[in-house]
């Protein structure tokens, strides 16, 4: 099997932002190669520990290396944050870490289905042991579905165009590969940014659906509030704006005290508290990170703070 290269975005950020403690509990909800899981065992003390989850059969493969009594590793999508964390045997945790979104290794590996770049089985889910394919999807669903979810997740203006081309398409013949479904796209999509493929927009949108990226986001955040210690730290990379919003929406809200009548009869320490409070601005990667590793040129980390 051949091993994709990974290059872990806003490494030393994203520890730091956790202010990691030598004997805290702490959760890393996307494994993939370990790098952040690496550099927050190496802030931890000898009573420290680190509960990681990844959806990747391939990511949980490679953490199986990761020899740690403080480490465990757990097969599961971060949108079951709460059921892992008690499988690990942790109630509470000091501080949580998502980097969501795909991997490098995902992408490089032609053969998952999430690149026009390699003619492949149109695959694209992060976790291959269960669920419906890109191509099964694509098979069954209507020129209403397609359009929705490439429209909503790909914020691609030519959607019906593309979903009507898709279902005259596949009465000739099953779309099964990358390929197809890229050639597809491009005689659809009539004009296009200089320096994008046409099909970029449709393989974002088909994966966030297979793999339901941003439901999983919202049903995690509420979790990994709940899981944290007051004083615990939460810190979200996310890497485009859809994600961004979620993230940013929902550390807002926490942030913010329920809003009450005007003139209710309340003593101050009656009036209902935020639950966090954020930490800095947004954080994105330097231009030297950029410079070394492009694909970190969209990521943008947001932190807060349980009180």
């Amino acid at each position: 099997m051949t091993e994709f290269a990974h290059v872990t975005v806003l490494l030393e950020e994203a520890v730091t932002a956790l202010a990691v403690r030598p004997d805290g509990v702490y959760i890393d909800a996307t494994f993939g190669r370990g790098g952040h899981s690496r550099r927050i065992l190496a802030a931890l003390g000898p009573r420290g520990r680190l509960i990681a989850l990844d959806r990747d059969p391939l990511a949980i493969a490679a953490g199986q290396t990761l020899a740690d009594p403080r480490f465990t590793l757990v097969h599961r999508a971060f949108g079951e944050l709460a059921l892992a964390a008690a499988e690990a045997g942790v109630g509470a945790v000091d501080g949580i870490l998502f980097d969501v979104g795909v991997s490098s290794p995902q992408i490089d590996d032609g053969s998952r289905g999430f690149s026009f770049r390699h003619d492949a089985p149109l695959d694209m889910r992060m976790d291959t042991t269960q669920g419906e394919t890109a191509a099964e999807w694509l098979a069954r669903a209507e020129i209403r579905e397609i359009t929705e979810v490439i429209r909503n997740y790909g914020e691609e203006r030519f959607a019906f165009q593309i979903a009507k081309k898709v279902v005259a398409a596949r009465l000739e013949q099953p779309i099964v590969t990358t390929g197809q479904f890229a050639a597809i796209v491009r005689e659809a999509v009539r004009t296009r940014e200089p320096g994008q493929d046409p099909a970029t927009r449709s393989f974002q949108a088909l994966r966030i659906h297979t793999n339901q990226e941003l439901r999983q986001l919202e049903v995690a955040l509420p979790q990994a509030l709940s899981l944290l210690n007051p004083g615990g730290r939460l810190a979200v990379i996310s890497f485009h704006s859809l994600e961004d919003r979620i993230v940013k929406n929902f550390m807002r809200q926490q942030s913010t005290a329920d809003a009450l009548p005007k003139n209710l009869p309340l003593r101050a320490d009656q009036l209902p508290a935020a639950k966090m409070r954020l930490i800095g601005k947004a954080i994105k990667a330097s231009a030297a990170e950029v410079a070394a590793n492009p694909r970190s040129r969209s990521a943008v980390m947001r932190v807060a703070e349980k009180v």
